[in-house]
Formats: structure tokens, sequence, C-alpha cells
């Protein structure tokens, strides 16, 4: 570090250390103007990593304090003491990893004690960090003790196992820039510029509520409540970072949550957007949840039932209990220096006329809730939604943003080992979709998706399901647009298939068909000559061979191209969707799976 930056780099340790008011200590790794010219140029120099979605936001929170204490991305020192037991090497509490992940080959080429810039995908620099450690995670340890599964239907526990093979770097950071952000520009603050309005405005109590889907009148209630009740005024900070696939986007949420503030009367709520990307983590992240609104100068926060919990397994178990996370951050308050506010979930009590709590339900009330499923299928069809369940400027912003799906699009996603008949099955699919729908039909076979969309990735893991989600992503595309898309992929890792369907599933409808041919038979019609060469062990990570195949459980279809011919394998495909409401008059007309719960938390 030459002398211009050492003396940057101890004014932002200095500026990190004042204490402003209305919160604890505050973080804030960005440098003055003329000091981050300064870092830019110097960043032109350096090695370049580029993040991914999750690193941005995590990168946002580290630059702006709202991970405050945090000074960079976790050190394996503060990563395994975190993992174990919520706190950083020096005892300070903070439940959940932070960690920048990269490719080995990256890696290689960094050592401890040098300088990289961390980069946007379109390579603006935002910010230099000094590595001060390199270290691989163990996937499977962090998911149960973070998440407590292993199940990958867990976008948490997805992600993090597909970790495996990379490598952490950890060390303090400096910042250039915060990631650019062109919507919404006014409600995104910093947790100094919120601070600094609360002071300006006489906000001495605020209550801040979570949320990543819109707020109905429950919601509405439910925060009401906690005004009421505490005194304060109300930080509605929903999470506009990554939440979970299928959710609403937050677009159309953020005008939901504008069309309610008037409902609270006056200058008492503000809305204010978090550019947090979300693990779902459960107890563990409603504990982050609260310090990160700490951090923006809450005195209050509400963790409502479930909070930021993915709901189901595959098999109908809840991965946490409807009140785990509520007990975990009351376990921690004194700590934490705020009040947490647990409730229960707020129910319409039809004979009172009024949102009450499930714990003061009476004898005699008569409670009344609309499902997620049954919302969607109201708002797909036109028909009214009670007022009592929503207000109707929500209502109306849904409505006009939720397409209708009379005729949605739908991915057929055909998985199975290479020459199981793939590609053969899926053409002819193809033909038949085309000969008696009206629907745009396209093909994505996985060799040809290789060569044009996935060029210079491997058969690593990870990059196997970097090529999954570039086809899903596409595919999504396409059923968002109405379309067919019939996608053939070997796709051997479930957690990749899953993270697949939820992808298209935010679009869409998703029929897996696994083409469960033998492997002998496989590897007997192989006209290439794969299997032999990945016998030789001239081909590593070949499936079926030396990289594991992991058998759908539950697919939509299960067939044999050994059984029957690609046509009649192709009819039965033809038949599941027709059995799903497909005509040949005017395409898809089956009812839409309840992708989100949207009157939920």
């Amino acid at each position: 570090m030459n002398e211009l930056d050492g003396r940057v780099h101890d004014r932002a340790i200095s500026r990190a250390q004042r204490n402003p008011p209305h919160g604890g200590l505050l973080v804030d790794l960005l440098l003055a103007q003329d000091e981050a010219a300064v870092l830019r140029k110097h960043s032109t120099a350096l090695p370049a990593i580029t993040l991914n979605g999750r690193q941005l936001c995590d990168l946002e929170l580290l630059l702006n304090g709202g991970f405050s204490p945090l000074k960079g991305f976790m050190t394996r020192a503060d990563y395994l003491s975190v993992v174990e037991r919520l706190r950083l090497a020096d005892g300070t509490l903070w439940p959940m990893p932070v960690t920048l992940d990269v490719d080995a080959a990256v890696a290689n080429g960094i050592h401890p004690g040098q300088e990289v810039v961390l980069r946007d995908s379109d390579a603006t620099p935002l910010a230099i960090m000094r590595v001060e450690d390199a270290f691989r995670l163990d996937g499977e340890h962090e998911a149960l003790r973070v998440f407590g599964t292993l199940d990958t239907g867990h976008p948490g526990v997805a992600e993090v196992l597909a970790k495996a093979g990379r490598i952490c770097l950890g060390g303090s950071i400096r910042g250039i820039q915060l990631p650019a952000h062109a919507d919404f520009a006014a409600l995104r603050d910093t947790p100094r510029s919120l601070r600094a309005w609360f002071q300006a405005n006489g906000w001495h109590r605020v209550v801040a509520f979570q949320t990543r889907n819109p707020m109905h009148r429950a919601h509405y209630e439910l925060t009401v409540r906690a005004m009421s009740q505490t005194g304060a005024k109300l930080l509605l900070h929903p999470t506009v970072g990554r939440t979970r696939a299928g959710d609403v986007d937050h677009f159309t949420r953020v005008r939901c949550y504008q069309a309610l503030l008037p409902y609270y009367g006056g200058a008492s709520a503000k809305l204010s957007l978090l550019p947090l990307a979300m693990r779902m983590g459960g107890p563990r992240e409603a504990l982050l949840h609260a310090i990160i609104r700490k951090n923006y100068g809450a005195t209050h926060f509400i963790v409502g039932r479930d909070h930021a919990g993915p709901g189901e397994s595959s098999n109908g178990t809840p991965y946490y209990g409807p009140y785990d996370a509520q007990a975990l951050v009351l376990s921690h308050a004194d700590e934490l220096g705020m009040h947490i506010l647990p409730y229960k979930e707020m129910v319409y009590a039809a004979n009172r006329g009024a949102y009450v709590a499930t714990d003061e339900i009476r004898g005699g009330d008569m409670a009344q809730a609309i499902s997620g499923t049954e919302f969607r299928r109201r708002l797909a069809g036109g028909e009214e939604v009670p007022e009592w369940f929503s207000f109707p400027e929500v209502v109306a912003i849904l409505r006009g943003s939720f397409r209708p799906r009379t005729r949605p699009g739908v991915v057929v996603w055909l998985t199975g080992l290479s020459g199981a008949g793939k590609s053969t099955i899926a053409k002819a699919l193809a033909a038949l979709l085309m000969e008696r729908t009206n629907r745009t039909v396209s093909m994505l076979d996985g060799d040809e998706m290789r060569r044009h969309l996935s060029a210079g990735l491997g058969f690593s893991r990870e990059d196997r399901l970097a090529n999954v989600l570039r086809v899903a992503y596409v595919a999504g595309e396409i059923a968002k647009h109405g379309g067919i898309a019939i996608c053939a992929l070997i796709s051997p890792y479930a957690d990749a298939r899953k993270q697949a369907q939820s992808m298209i599933e935010a679009h869409g409808h998703y029929l897996e068909v696994h083409v469960s041919t033998d492997l002998a038979v496989c590897e007997s019609r192989d006209v290439k000559g794969l299997y032999a060469l990945a016998r030789l062990g001239q081909l590593p990570h070949f499936t079926g061979v030396s990289s594991p195949y992991e058998v759908p459980e539950n697919p939509a279809l299960r067939i044999d191209a050994s059984l029957a011919s690609a046509t009649d394998l192709a009819e039965d495909v033809f038949e599941v969707l027709l059995g799903n409401g497909v005509t040949t008059c005017d395409g898809w007309c089956w009812s839409y799976p309840d992708l989100v719960d949207i009157a939920s938390i």
C-alpha cells in the first residue's frame, strides 16, 4: 500500500469508528469522492472479481453499514465461529455467514496480502478488498448448523451445497461506490441517511416491519397494533434484493406498499427499501434482520410467524416451527439493545368485523382467511377480492400486473443419461405440439445449449449447475411470454433441477420427465463413443461412469426409450399435458400451481 492509499485507508477506518445518533456503532466503508477517485484509478491494475447477485447485495450492505460491525467478507475464523455459535470470532453476535466464494481457478492466482477489485457485471469497480484469508467451506456442515437440514428443497441449503469446491476469500474492504439502482432511487436509504432522517423528523421510537410479499389487511393490522402498543412510528422496510424464486417482483410490491401508505395517515409511516439477499434461514435470518434494522435506526422490530422461513419440505414438513424465530430473537433481545415484538398470526373474525391474533380467538368467532391459491385464482379470473382481505388499491395493482394464467407458458424438462433418448423424444414432442396446438414451441437441446449458451463451462458440479440455471432462465423467459420450451438436458443433480423448477414456475408451468433408459442401453447406442472414452478415464466427470446421476424422485412422467418409439413416448408426454387441461384450440388452460402464498408474511 502506498502512502496515499494508506492515508485513504486510515481515514476510512476512522470514519468507521464514529458513533452516529439513533443507533449503535455504524461501520461505513464508503470513501469520500476524492478518496474513491484515487482508489478507482488504483483498481485498474488489480485482479478483478465479478460479483453475482447475492454477493452484490452483500457488498452493498457491507459498504453502507447495514451489515455493521462487519468490515468485509468473513475470514475463516469469523466464518467458523458464526456457523458454530452465532458469533464472530471476537464474540460479537452475528448469526449467518457472509462469504465471498469464487472458483478455485480464480482463487489460485490470489494470495493473502494481495488486493483485488470487486465489480459488478458491467465491470464497474465497487470496492477494493485486501485478501486476508482463503479457505474452503464445509457445505454440509454449514447447511446443518445454519439451516438445520440437508434438504436441497431449502433454497439456502441448495445454494450452500452448490458452493462445494469453491474457495472463500475473506478480508477488509474499502468502498469506491455503491451498486447502481435505476429503480425507486428516492426510497433507497442508507443506514446513515435513514438515521439522519429519523433524527431530523423527531422519530425517536421506530418499529421496523420486514416483508418480501405484498401487504394485505392482516399485515396492516399487525403493524398498526405494533405502533399503538409501542407509541412508535413505522419503518416499512421490505427486502428488494434477492428473495425467493417465484416471489412477486419487487417493482409490483413497491407499488403496493406505496398505495398502502396513505392508510397509515399523516407522517406516521416511512417506506424504505432494503437491498438484502435473503437466505430463507428462518430463526437465524430473523436475528440477522433484527441486527440490520437496528443498524438502520429502528428501536423496535416485529418478528412474525415463521419469519424468513421457506415453508415446507417436499414431504410436507415445515423446515422450522412457526414461532422458532421469535424464540431465538427474543433470547438475544437484551444484547441486541432493541425491543422485539413477537406476534401471532392475524386472522379476520367476521362476527367482530376485525382482525385478531390467533391466540385471541374466542368461542363463537368466525375466523375467515383466503389462501394464496384462492387469491391468485380470483386475480386471474377477475373475481372479487373482499375488502376485509386486502385493500382495493393493492388488489388493483396486483390484478394489473398478474398475467392471466388461462394461457400460461410451459416448460417440459427431459432429464436422463447421455444416450437415453432425450433429444429424439424432444424433437418428436415439438413436432406433435406444433401440429396440434397454436403455441410457439422452442427446443433447448443440451448439446446446443452447451455450444452456444454455456461455452466455456466445464462439467464440475458448479459448472453443471450454472449450465442448468442458464437454460432454465431462457426457458422461463419463453414461458413468461406464453410459449412452450422443451429442454433436453442430462441435468444430473436434483438440487439443480429443483432450482430450475423454481425459476421456471415464476413464469409458467414446469413438467419434469425422467427418460429412464438403462445405462447399458445408453452405452450400447453411443455412436459418439463417449462412454468408451469415459471407461478409459479420458472423459472425467462423465455422468453414469465417473460422475453420479441423481434419479428424480417424483417426476411428472417416467419413460423408457428402450421400450417404445420416440413418437409413442412423445404421445405419452402430450397425454400428460392434456390431462392438465391442454386443448387443441386455444392452448394451455390448466389451473396454475400455488407458487407463492402472497398472503403470508
